[in-house]
């Protein structure tokens, strides 16, 4: 994949906002590093934790976003609620046509068994937007490490930014009648 033989992992998730809340975080990622790194011993790691908000938001978003454009694979830690930066850096990681990967646990914030939409009950209710961005969302972090193992060996298509496009496209053909009310209101 990379210089060296190594895989580049970018983990995104949740991080604390300031010294404060910092005192009592336990910090997912030195688990994820553990156990890929058990796994796939080539692989190195970097992470949007590795400065801090006090260098002023472009630098923030820039440093996360270089992370991500150089990495191999992007994980994301979705076991509760992402915040804004998270989400989008799913989508950026589409932009960069890197793997995604979201371990999102049932029954939990963005996943939940059994929901009922409109009277239909759904099986196995994934957030919309991170089903989408995904190329695969893992139970826990040992179900992702063994769909980048499959890959490694085996490259399969991931999705590229434009999954969203096709989104648009799909929604326009299979609910034409919706589309055709909101032209009809002007849209």
């Amino acid at each position: 994949m990379t210089q060296n033989n190594s895989i580049k992992f970018a983990l995104l998730g949740s991080i604390p906002k300031g010294d404060e809340e910092r005192k009592n975080w336990i910090d997912w990622k030195t688990d994820y590093v553990e156990k890929i790194s058990k796994a796939i011993p080539q692989a190195k790691f970097l992470n949007g934790d590795l400065i801090s908000d006090n260098v002023g938001p472009d630098l923030v978003v820039g440093h996360d976003l270089w992370l991500i454009k150089n990495s191999d694979i992007v994980i994301v830690h979705a076991t509760s609620k992402i915040g804004a930066g998270t989400a989008q850096e799913m989508v950026l990681a589409k932009y960069f046509k890197k793997p995604l990967i979201s371990v999102v646990p049932k029954n939990t914030h963005h996943r939940r068994e059994n929901v009922v939409f409109g009277g239909v009950n759904i099986k196995d209710w994934i957030h919309p937007f991170i089903f989408v961005a995904s190329d695969f969302v893992a139970e826990n972090i040992e179900e992702g490490i063994e769909w980048v193992k499959k890959f490694l060996d085996k490259p399969e298509k991931i999705k590229t930014i434009s999954v969203f496009d096709e989104k648009i496209s799909l929604f326009e053909k299979e609910l034409s009648d919706i589309v055709k009310s909101y032209k009809e209101q002007g849209w």
